[in-house]
């Protein structure tokens, strides 16, 4: 940030290593929408933007290389919504789309947005379109309240909101020990790249809750372990060498740590089962992962593996490296590991509280993570009242991972309701 002002950004910690990463093969890029009550006016919606952009600086920017860092710049370009599309998630090249790093989309009653990850997390984007879609019901004559998720588009920007938290808190003087191995992947037949199968089930909060509270977890625990017990029995059916189950949580860190910035702020936790320690029953798996989330989510851990992501960049040797070097170093790591230490990922977006007089205009949240190269079960889910949407990002043709997960829900007595770009 240049003198106080919003003209230019470093990127976050996390942020830095996508763009290493941005492949013909690989997006980095998620979804978040909000399903309105009534048609969404296209005239209307490029307006709220426009007042969004000016409220959420770090949303109006491009993408730039520098000798040793890539930054963002503000973007001097007017940034327009679209017609939506089937393929949701597709890789931002940073000299399309004006060099703008999202892309905001309209279809009948649905406002979806598409968000590289460097620019933001789930929560910072969350609160992008909740804004703007606040701001749209304004401008449509609503009346309209604000809270932590529906921003004032008529206030200044703070520079609490696009402060990097993971340099303000890493701190942590203990090393993070990392324990990673290669685990299953439940691979098929794979769809051409950036191409992807999503499949969402809209379903009962109230229910799924019901279900995770007789077992003594919560929703994200019930998620995870059922995630990990229908890959572990469709290993155990291809019989072949078992190798361990890995579900990979994306945890705000904002609970733990406070802070006001709509930026990336999250860490990767991992919970895991191996199969050549014996059998497991879904009980079994889901006490396991329940006790496994709750220990890696202590703060001085997740301190601890904040400060072990920063040695890079606050190494002094390291620091100085040519970009061209470091986008090399990240590229070539992330060919060799990828994905192959999660066989699936999880990221739950929880409970999206609105002002009363905006969330009586919404009928349901939806949140996609974009395709990966080896997990057919690249997982989101999001509640508004007491509707959860939980959606599957697959990258294979085949459908049998998120077929068993819905129907285990609907044999536990839970509704749900199927949505998919599939023909």
């Amino acid at each position: 940030m240049n003198n106080g002002s919003f003209e230019w950004f470093k990127l976050d910690n996390a942020a830095k290593i996508f763009p290493g990463q941005n492949s013909s093969s690989w997006s980095n890029v998620f979804r978040i929408g909000i399903q309105l009550k009534k048609e969404v006016d296209p005239v209307l919606l490029d307006r709220a933007l426009e007042a969004t952009l000016k409220r959420i600086p770090c949303f109006n920017v491009r993408i730039k290389a520098g000798f040793f860092w890539h930054y963002f710049e503000k973007n001097p370009e007017t940034a327009l919504s679209r017609p939506d599309v089937r393929n949701y998630c597709y890789r931002i090249k940073f000299k399309e789309d004006k060099g703008f790093l999202f892309r905001l989309f309209y279809l009948g009653k649905r406002v979806s947005i598409d968000v590289y990850h460097a620019l933001s997390d789930g929560y910072g984007a969350t609160v992008f379109i909740s804004t703007l879609i606040g701001e749209y019901l304004r401008l449509s004559g609503e009346k309209v309240s604000y809270n932590q998720y529906v921003l004032d588009p008529s206030q200044p920007p703070k520079l609490s909101e696009v402060e990097d938290s993971y340099n303000r808190y890493a701190d942590s003087k203990a090393p993070y020990d990392r324990k990673d191995k290669w685990v299953y992947h439940a691979v098929g037949t794979a769809l051409p790249k950036h191409m992807c199968n999503y499949v969402m089930g809209i379903m009962s909060f109230s229910q799924v809750h019901a279900i995770s509270k007789s077992y003594g977890v919560t929703v994200t625990e019930f998620f995870a372990s059922l995630l990990i017990y229908i890959h572990y029995k469709k290993q155990l059916r291809e019989n072949k060498k078992q190798r361990e189950i890995c579900a990979q949580i994306p945890v705000n860190l904002r609970k733990a740590f406070p802070s006001d910035t709509l930026r990336n702020f999250v860490l990767c936790l991992r919970v895991k089962i191996d199969p050549n320690l014996g059998e497991y029953t879904f009980e079994e798996i889901l006490r396991s992962v329940s006790l496994q989330l709750k220990l890696a989510n202590d703060p001085k851990l997740t301190n601890s593996l904040m400060t072990q992501n920063l040695k890079l960049e606050r190494n002094p040797v390291t620091k100085y490296l040519p970009l061209f070097i470091k986008d090399l170093g990240v590229n070539i790591s992330f060919v060799i590991t990828g994905e192959q230490t999660t066989s699936a990922l999880l990221s739950n977006l929880g409970s999206i509280v609105l002002p009363e007089d905006i969330a009586k205009h919404i009928d349901y949240y939806t949140f996609f993570t974009g395709p990966g190269k080896l997990n057919g079960a690249r997982c989101g889910a999001v509640t508004h009242g007491d509707k959860l949407v939980f959606s599957f990002s697959n990258c294979y043709e085949e459908s049998d991972i998120e077929r068993e997960f819905f129907t285990s829900l609907v044999k536990m007595g839970v509704h749900v309701k199927i949505e998919s770009n599939r023909n």
